[in-house]
């Protein structure tokens, strides 16, 4: 006999969330290669049952362009390039959500791009703000704001690589609602120390802090191996609203695709860690604009 539902049942919003963990290559050879074994894993992760797939930034092209030339002659437009048509065709076949980085081209202009895509095709996408090194020689800095996209599984937000370093960014996609953040990235091999005795990196611990204080799932992919003499850290992750990892954080040299079970709405639930504090109302809006001075999307309320 079926059970009835009871009311916290109806407060849960289930999904499988997966980062995938890979090692995409530079150069036109590369493309087809690159883009087949980002829709392998993500396959691998859809048969375990994800609904939410997060692939690295700049999926499908490698990193390690030469010249502005090339960096544009591997770039293609959205949502109309073959990139996005294939996500999209995988998704629907799928019935899943994907977040993946690309290299964007419209007109003159490049962009470090994230795109997501769902069970009935292109959602939205989001231009990386803080370029990072050399990428400031081939893109233009992100001009589209910090846009939280509703699906039907969740608010979902997007964030690239570099931008985790900057406080506001998932302040912002949380102020608008977001219920996770699909973090893409290219994290890359910097001076010593790089990692802790535990094995995590900076970038993981800068993961886990910005969802503790923002109340916020975020699922971060990044890619391994070199490319062009450019090496990657690894520490793919899904840290939950308190900031722990959920399950493990991958390591620094491995393909892998870590999934985790999360209920999206727990988002919306603010914190109280004792009677008298909790991060949404102890915020000191009197003190500076409750949006920080961002205007480019509304604030929700979680």
């Amino acid at each position: 006999m079926a059970r009835t539902p009871t009311p916290e049942d109806t407060r849960v919003s289930p999904a499988r969330v997966a980062v995938v963990q890979f090692a995409p290559q530079a150069g036109l050879d590369n493309r087809a290669a690159n883009s087949e074994r980002a829709l392998a894993l993500a396959a691998r992760a859809a048969d375990d049952g994800a609904t939410l797939i997060v692939l690295p930034e700049l999926a499908t092209t490698g990193y390690s362009f030469r010249t502005r030339a090339e960096a544009y002659a591997h770039a293609e437009s959205v949502p109309d390039g073959d990139t996005v048509r294939a996500w999209e065709s995988f998704a629907r076949e799928r019935g899943v959500h994907l977040a993946g980085g690309l290299a964007e081209r419209d007109g003159a202009r490049l962009y470090d791009t994230a795109v997501l895509v769902g069970p009935d095709g292109y959602v939205g996408h989001y231009r990386k703000a803080h370029l990072w090194n050399e990428e400031k020689l081939w893109f233009t800095p992100g001009d589209l704001g910090f846009p939280v996209f509703e699906t039907p599984i969740g608010r979902i937000g997007l964030l690239i690589c570099w931008d985790i370093w900057f406080p506001e960014v998932p302040r912002l996609l949380a102020q608008q609602g977001a219920d996770i953040i699909c973090s893409v990235n290219n994290w890359v091999w910097t001076p010593p120390p790089i990692f802790d005795e535990s094995g995590r990196c900076m970038a993981a611990y800068l993961t886990m802090t910005a969802a503790h204080v923002n109340n916020v799932f975020i699922a971060a992919a990044n890619r391994v191996g070199t490319d062009r003499g450019a090496r990657f850290l690894g520490c793919s992750l899904i840290a939950g609203t308190n900031g722990w990892p959920i399950g493990p954080v991958a390591g620094a040299e491995e393909e892998t695709v870590l999934t985790a079970d999360v209920d999206l709405v727990a988002a919306r639930s603010a914190p109280v860690w004792t009677p008298l504090n909790d991060l949404i109302r102890d915020r000191r809006t009197d003190l500076y604009d409750p949006m920080l001075g961002y205007t480019r999307g509304p604030a929700f309320p979680r």
